[in-house]
């Protein structure tokens, strides 16, 4: 009679180096077969023969301080030029004496702001509000003044990184209230309602933003009575709310009509009237569910400011355009447009990663 061996299981072994550890995230992620490994070597040679020129002009060959242009030895980038007009291309002609009313609207900002991407941070949903409501009035005074002592500061003064801050915001916090009573003036069952929001938004998305400025800066004031002036400030931020409200007002409406007909008559089903069943079921699943075309939109609204330009506003572009051609600094065009990238992608780049973690808070799962 034969008698086997217990079985003894074998020892853990760890994984061979291959597999593990850097080496195997390299195998797995970039070398896992000849094409991929061809396409790794081909990025990292265009990395090398673009990024690192890059840095080198930027960051280790450039000059950063200084009083002149003689300053900059035109080897790498002449940060002194955005140095010494820094001001001009925050305030824009803001009397200097008077900027502290702007600065304090920046503090307030990124005191609103800021907590807004800090989880669990105290009293962050009355921040919010705030700065949705409250902020925007307390900023309008503080840079127009004309009130509480505070010297009237004419918008045709408002300029650089300022007025574009004032132009997306104020469009921002606009269109996003009209374009969901146009989504649902657009679905209404009312045919003149209906009517007029699908004539609102088709005429508004038919046309170019260049040319509502356009109309709104030099064609308006030609149908006002004699001695009535509007606003040039003021027009360009109905113009640019208008425009952008259509398209906002789209894709809410994409986001209606994913809601599932079920909720629809569960709504109906509890006796709920229309604004409540809108407030309270539809829109808060609608509103979710469209969350990076929002964004998306107000991202694109965002960079559209730049175009205020052809009215005659010298937003954050428009004073470094302005600039560049200054007999005063040679060959600074780069460095100024660079200048403008990264504010912008500064701002747009923060609106991105705050609609990302909203996605990631009110991720519950969307049922029928």
């Amino acid at each position: 009679m034969s008698s086997t061996a217990p079985h003894r299981p074998s020892p853990d072994l760890p994984p061979p180096n291959t597999r593990a550890g850097v080496v195997g995230w390299l195998r797995e992620n970039l070398f896992s077969s000849w094409i991929n490994g061809l396409l790794t070597l081909a990025v990292l040679y265009v990395l090398v023969k673009t990024v690192l020129p890059a840095l080198e002009w930027a960051l280790f060959d450039a000059r950063f301080f200084g009083d002149s242009a003689d300053a900059c030895d035109g080897e790498g980038a002449c940060w002194v030029f955005v140095q010494q007009r820094i001001g001009f291309f925050i305030y824009g002609f803001y009397p200097e004496v008077e900027r502290w009313r702007v600065n304090i609207c920046y503090v307030m900002m990124l005191l609103l702001l800021v907590p807004q991407f800090v989880g669990g941070f105290p009293g962050r949903k009355w921040l919010g509000i705030f700065a949705l409501t409250g902020f925007p009035i307390v900023a309008f005074i503080l840079i127009g003044g004309g009130v509480f002592g505070l010297e009237p500061v004419q918008t045709t003064r408002w300029g650089g990184l300022t007025l574009t801050l004032v132009l997306a915001y104020g469009g921002i916090l606009a269109s996003l209230p009209i374009g969901i009573l146009l989504a649902l003036g657009r679905r209404s069952t009312m045919p003149i309602i209906r009517g007029l929001s699908v004539v609102f938004i088709e005429v508004w998305r038919a046309v170019p933003l260049i040319t509502v400025l356009f109309m709104a800066s030099v064609m308006l004031p030609l149908f006002l009575p004699e001695g009535v002036t509007f606003d040039k400030l003021m027009r360009a931020m109905i113009g640019i709310t208008l425009f952008w409200s259509a398209y906002m007002a789209e894709v809410i409406r994409g986001g209606l009509q994913a809601i599932p007909k079920g909720q629809y008559e569960a709504a109906d089903a509890l006796g709920l009237s229309y604004a409540r069943k809108m407030g309270l079921v539809i829109l808060p699943q609608a509103l979710k569910l469209v969350i990076p075309g929002i964004v998306n939109t107000f991202i694109a609204l965002f960079k559209d400011t730049t175009l205020v330009l052809i009215i005659g506003l010298f937003d954050v572009l428009g004073t470094v355009q302005s600039t560049i051609i200054d007999p005063a600094w040679r060959n600074v065009a780069t460095e100024g447009y660079v200048f403008v990238a990264f504010c912008f992608w500064v701002f747009c780049f923060g609106i991105s990663r705050y609609s990302q973690n909203l996605e990631r808070k009110l991720d519950t799962g969307h049922r029928n």
